[in-house]
């Protein structure tokens, strides 16, 4: 790579697995990468060649000074649903891209949005950061996926698949989804940072396939190489436990894409054009079954004795 064609990036959540896996791509790809974090203990979490640069998204000058070199960003919000506080962490971003002289900005939403307007801060808080960021002076390239592959290769999910051939999640069994790999939203979120995809819009984005419950336990199936049911979660009992894990403030926001997609109204929320996406952002999308065969499910797998 050319040193004119080396983008100096930032991006935010590199320590959790959507940032991750965006700052491993961009930096294997030669660029200049710095991992913003907020808690110096969590800079040995960033992926190989991602240099750690302190920061607090409700901190303006620290975030100006994270800024400060950069070209480019890959944005995530954090687990907070607070209005006035991702408000808050949308101008921040905002102003310290605008001083840093940043050429363009990608807003990874980490949830489709629906139209309407919704009781469910997971959407609106969401909805309020992509409207400041885009009406900002950066050129921002808003992506909303759906629902992440990963989410299956969970302790929650992951034992229940290979040892019970149960796929358990909390969307009705005909809902239609695009469930999408973390390595195929790397992908899509680094090609938005190129100036040949038109900035200044929201695209929906998504996996190869758009599947419902059934027809995903029936891939996982062939893959794995046994029979797979979907048992649809109660979202209630799904938000609950998860509330265990990250709070329930969290666990609420986390939950009100289930809790909307319950409702009957979110048909095709869930489901962006596979070859929309291939065709906007010039990627190769990964089929559910060659995804399935690539993860070590075998670390899930129960012991006898």
């Amino acid at each position: 790579m050319t040193q004119e064609h080396r983008k100096h990036v930032l991006v935010t959540g590199a320590n959790g697995f959507q940032g991750g896996a965006v700052a491993r791509l961009l930096a294997a790809d030669g660029h200049d990468v710095r991992g913003l974090v907020r808690d110096g203990a969590k800079a040995a979490s960033l992926p190989a060649g991602v240099t750690p640069v302190h920061g607090d998204l409700g901190d303006p000058e620290a975030l100006r000074a994270a800024f400060d070199g950069v070209t480019h960003a890959v944005v995530v919000m954090p687990l907070e649903y607070d209005s006035e506080t991702v408000a808050g962490y949308a101008r921040n971003i905002a102003g310290a891209a605008h001083a840093a002289g940043v050429r363009r900005l990608v807003y990874n939403v980490n949830t489709p949005v629906p139209d309407e307007t919704t009781p469910y801060a997971g959407f609106e808080t969401r909805r309020l950061a992509e409207r400041i960021l885009l009406d900002g002076p950066v050129p921002v390239v808003v992506v909303r996926p759906p629902v992440y592959l990963e989410n299956l290769f969970s302790p929650w999910n992951g034992p229940a698949i290979v040892n019970d051939g149960v796929l358990a999640y909390p969307l009705p069994a005909d809902q239609k989804v695009a469930w999408m790999s973390h390595a195929d939203l790397a992908r899509v979120a680094a090609r938005a940072l190129d100036e040949d995809v038109p900035a200044g819009r929201v695209w929906n984005v998504g996996g190869a396939e758009i599947l419902t419950g059934p027809e995903l336990a029936a891939a996982f199936g062939r893959a794995l190489g046994r029979e797979v049911a979907y048992l649809p979660l109660d979202v209630a009992d799904f938000e609950k436990g998860l509330g265990q894990a990250i709070g329930p403030e969290a666990a609420a926001g986390v939950a009100g894409i289930y809790h909307y997609a319950g409702t009957g109204r979110a048909a095709d929320l869930l489901a962006a054009s596979p070859a929309g996406v291939e065709t906007a952002f010039g990627v190769r999308l990964t089929p559910v079954t060659e995804w399935v065969e690539t993860q070590p499910w075998e670390i899930w797998a129960r012991t006898e004795g």
